[in-house]
C-alpha cells in the first residue's frame, strides 16, 4: 500500500518537529528570499526527485517538471519559469536532466496516443526521425531508448539556449551555464552529457 493522505500531513508533521530541534531557524530561513543557484528543467516521472539526488536543500534549486523534461518554446508554463529563473532569481545554471527508463520517451515512440500527450510528444518523436539511423544502428530496443533520452536532453538544452532571456542573461552577466544530465534509476548515478553551454 502506498503513502495514504492522512499519512501526508503526519509526515510533514513529524518532517517541521524534526527540522526545528535540528536547526531552530530553519523555517525563519526559508521563508526568506530564495536564492537558487540552479533551475532543474526534469521529468515529472514520481521517482526522480531531484532535490533528493543532488543532495540540496530546500530554497538551493528552483525546479520544474513536466512530462519527458520539455522545453518547448510554445509552451508558456516552462518559458515563464526560465525567466523568472533567469530574470529574477539570476541562477547560475540552468540543468536540463532526463532519465533513463522515462515513460514518456517510450510513449511517444507508441502509436495510438491521443489528446494533449500527442502533441506534446511531437518534439520527441521529431528528434527520433532526425536520428533515426543511428537509434535504428541500435539493436537493442532499451539501449535505442536510452540514446533517445540523451538526445532529448541534448535537443532541450539547445532550446533553453537559444531563448533571447538567456543569451541577454549570458550576454550581460556571462551566466546561467546551462547543462544536460540524464539520472539512471537502478544506480541512483547522476550522469554529466559533458555539454555545457
Amino acid at each position: 500500500m502506498g503513502l495514504t493522505y492522512k499519512q501526508v500531513f503526519e509526515n510533514n508533521r513529524r518532517w517541521v518537529a524534526e527540522k526545528s530541534v535540528s536547526d531552530s531557524d530553519f523555517l525563519a530561513k526559508l521563508s526568506g528570499e530564495q536564492q537558487p543557484d540552479y533551475l532543474y528543467i526534469g521529468c515529472s516521472d514520481s521517482r526522480v526527485p531531484a532535490e533528493i539526488f543532488m543532495g540540496a536543500q530546500p530554497g538551493e534549486v528552483f525546479v520544474h517538471r513536466n512530462v519527458a523534461n520539455q522545453v518547448d518554446p510554445s509552451d508558456r508554463n516552462v518559458m515563464s519559469v526560465i525567466q523568472f529563473a533567469v530574470t529574477q532569481l539570476q541562477v547560475e545554471h540552468i540543468v536540463v536532466c532526463g532519465h533513463y527508463l522515462c515513460g514518456g520517451i517510450k510513449a511517444a515512440m507508441e502509436k495510438g496516443i491521443d489528446g494533449p500527450l500527442d502533441s506534446w510528444f511531437q518534439q520527441i518523436r521529431g528528434i527520433a526521425g532526425k536520428h533515426r539511423d543511428e537509434l535504428e544502428g541500435i539493436d537493442d530496443l532499451d539501449g535505442r531508448y536510452r540514446r533517445l533520452v540523451e538526445l532529448n536532453v541534448e535537443v532541450q538544452c539547445t532550446n533553453v539556449l537559444g531563448l533571447q532571456v538567456v543569451q541577454e542573461a549570458i550576454g550581460k552577466n556571462g551566466s546561467p551555464t546551462i547543462h544536460g544530465w540524464v539520472y539512471e534509476m537502478h544506480t541512483g548515478r547522476l550522469i554529466d552529457l559533458d555539454f555545457q553551454y
